[in-house]
């Protein structure tokens, strides 16, 4: 949990690194635990959808053959505005426009519906190996665009502005700092 920051809350470059990178995703939030879920009842676990800067420290998400350190240093998750429930929105969340913006400039644009992996097919894979549970997080991926990626690739850096947009769900809107 100390990963995670809310909506107009600065990220933190860890003063180890200066390869910090911005991931617009959706982000599923669990309502109803179980395990062993079925893709047909998947969704019917959902309390809402929101936004996720999934920031990634990527010399440190190289590290290791997992990507597990280099995604969760202290103030990297930025996450919110608001919590959304399925009602209001396309079953899945699917078809929805994704746009990440660094300092005004768009990097990243995308829709939710060209993820790998769509929310049931996640949830139904994620319970056959773990119990689910009200309150966990889905981060569900992130389009092309990242600025690791970039030739030359390009990082946030102190006083850089990250905005990730999706439709129907608002804008999550996070500052960079240093450690």
């Amino acid at each position: 949990t100390s990963s995670l920051v809310g909506h107009d809350q600065p990220v933190v470059r860890p003063k180890v690194s200066d390869k910090f990178d911005f991931e617009g995703e959706l982000v599923a939030v669990i309502g109803k635990g179980g395990r062993h879920i079925s893709r047909d009842k998947a969704l019917e676990h959902v309390a809402g959808y929101s936004i996720f800067n999934d920031v990634s420290v990527r010399d440190y998400q190289l590290r290791t053959p997992q990507w597990t350190i280099g995604k969760n240093f202290d103030g990297t998750g930025a996450f919110g505005p608001y919590l959304v429930t399925p009602d209001e929105l396309p079953a899945g969340a699917a078809g929805l426009k994704l746009e990440t913006r660094l300092n005004g400039q768009v990097m990243q644009t995308g829709a939710t519906d060209d993820l790998i992996f769509d929310v049931a097919r996640t949830i139904q894979l994620l319970s056959e190996a773990m119990t689910l549970e009200a309150g966990d997080l889905l981060v569900m991926g992130t389009p092309a665009g990242i600025g690791h990626a970039r030739q030359p690739p390009i990082y946030m850096k102190p006083g850089d502005v990250c905005e990730v947009e999706i439709e129907g769900l608002g804008i999550l809107r996070n500052a960079v700092v240093d450690e």
